[in-house]
């Protein structure tokens, strides 16, 4: 594992307790920083504060809610500066076609996947914006770039993803904020529940890899961006895709 230096770092990581965003708080937390894991799921967030250490603290926040985001922020700020922001809470969705699609389904993976990452930014900019140094990191998806069939829902929120990053990377470039995105292809985690065995198939046809990618591949990305190294990125597109990103 190569050596990075978060040391007096502090992240919040949404979605945190488990999957991806447990692999990245493990591997800041690696790099000498701290995180708190923001996470719906309060057992979740027990076990996996308990298993980080000391370097970790937890906050039970629904991503959805302006209030409930609001009051993670004030709670997260008694440990200190947020430095970083990963937003990593997401959902899938049902595999299904565009016209057999739930309106609750869609507007549940919205409302996670593009408004919850939006209500985080939105409440955690302004700190980072008065201490003059950020790094944000959103978790989108090569579903985002090309647009899996069956998974209409998801695809259009990872797109939502990547545009959001852009235009607040721009927004923020005059200062010392950096905000990046990570596309990666499927990773194997308990989101794979989620999904149907035909739709896991096809997305891993798609890889000439010919494997899934790991969770601490995706964080070793993650947690570079995070780093002050990273100063010249901003609204930039990082892939993670083997081999499967055309563009």
């Amino acid at each position: 594992m190569n050596q990075l230096d978060l040391k007096g770092r502090h992240a919040v990581i949404t979605g945190g307790a488990s999957g991806i965003g447990f692999a990245i708080a493990q591997r800041i937390i690696s790099s000498s920083g701290s995180v708190t894991l923001w996470d719906r799921n309060e057992a979740a967030l027990q076990t996996a504060t308990a298993a980080l250490g000391a370097a970790a603290k937890g906050v039970v926040v629904d991503v959805t809610a302006q209030a409930s985001v609001q009051s993670a922020v004030q709670q997260t700020l008694k440990h200190g500066n947020i430095d970083i922001l990963v937003n990593s809470a997401g959902i899938t969705g049902p595999n299904m076609k565009v016209w057999d699609y739930p309106l609750a389904d869609w507007e549940q993976v919205m409302a996670i996947n593009v408004n919850g990452l939006f209500l985080c930014c939105r409440e955690v900019v302004p700190h980072m914006r008065d201490n003059n140094y950020g790094r944000i990191v959103n978790i989108a998806s090569v579903a985002g770039k090309e647009g899996n069939p069956n998974a209409s829902a998801y695809s259009a929120s990872k797109a939502a993803v990547i545009a959001l990053t852009k235009s607040l990377g721009k927004e923020l470039a005059d200062t010392g904020v950096r905000v990046n995105c990570v596309t990666p292809a499927a990773v194997k985690t308990a989101m794979f529940d989620q999904m149907s065995q035909q739709h896991i198939d096809f997305m891993l046809s798609k890889i000439p890899m010919a494997r899934f990618g790991t969770v601490e591949e995706i964080a070793s990305m993650v947690a570079w961006l995070c780093t002050e190294d990273c100063s010249f990125s901003t609204g930039a597109v990082f892939d993670l895709s083997g081999g499967r990103s055309t563009y």
